[in-house]
């Protein structure tokens, strides 16, 4: 199975503290025969929301790897859970091994998400929502997790997800960008008390 793991690193690490931990992970994957697929530093990000511990600011780490031993993620779960420098992480199953080339073109890196390219996108949503039509049928894409922008519009002010009488989506696409908003709010790229996304 090929899994996509996202982790936030503690703003305040040292960079041997960062280099530790990643090898840590990198090393878990060889030792138990996966195979790492892609690796990506999304840089340092103001959360949307401070954490628990009161951190503000995060380094945030993407993987994208083949897990062919089922001990492989409860291994790099402990290993992370047993480091002081990592803070938030997440596993996502994206597909099957023979997926690979898919899963790798259909990576969405959040630093260079497209941004509509000059269309007001907020406009454009709100008249798909009037006519109760699903905007992400029409344009032919997804909500995806590590791209705020393509969800954030459907959490009102209040952080609460806006139903499919209101938004308009087809069933499929409102389960999705549901799935899209918890996966989110869990990295602390999307506040759970507002609609402000990471900066």
């Amino acid at each position: 199975m090929i899994y996509e793991l996202a982790i936030a690193l503690k703003n305040e690490a040292s960079e041997e503290a960062v280099k530790h931990a990643l090898d840590s992970i990198k090393s878990a994957i060889t030792d138990f025969n996966g195979e790492l697929v892609m690796e990506n530093a999304w840089g340092k990000k103001r959360l949307a929301q401070p954490s628990t511990n009161g951190d503000t600011h995060a380094n945030y780490f993407y993987f994208m790897y083949i897990a062919k031993d089922g001990s492989l993620n409860p291994e790099i779960e402990r290993r992370i859970r047993i480091s002081e420098t990592i803070f938030k992480f997440m596993f996502v199953n994206i597909g099957e091994d023979s997926d690979v080339e898919e899963c790798k073109k259909a990576y969405i890196d959040p630093n260079s998400a497209a941004s509509g390219a000059g269309v007001d996108l907020n406009k454009d949503r709100k008249s798909f929502s009037k006519r109760k039509s699903c905007w992400f049928s029409a344009k032919k894409t997804a909500p995806n997790w590590k791209d705020p922008s393509s969800y954030s519009w459907l959490v009102n002010e209040f952080g609460k997800i806006s139903p499919a009488r209101v938004t308009g989506l087809r069933p499929k696409y409102q389960r999705m960008a549901t799935s899209a908003i918890k996966r989110g709010r869990c990295m602390g790229l999307i506040s759970y008390i507002s609609n402000h996304t990471v900066r």
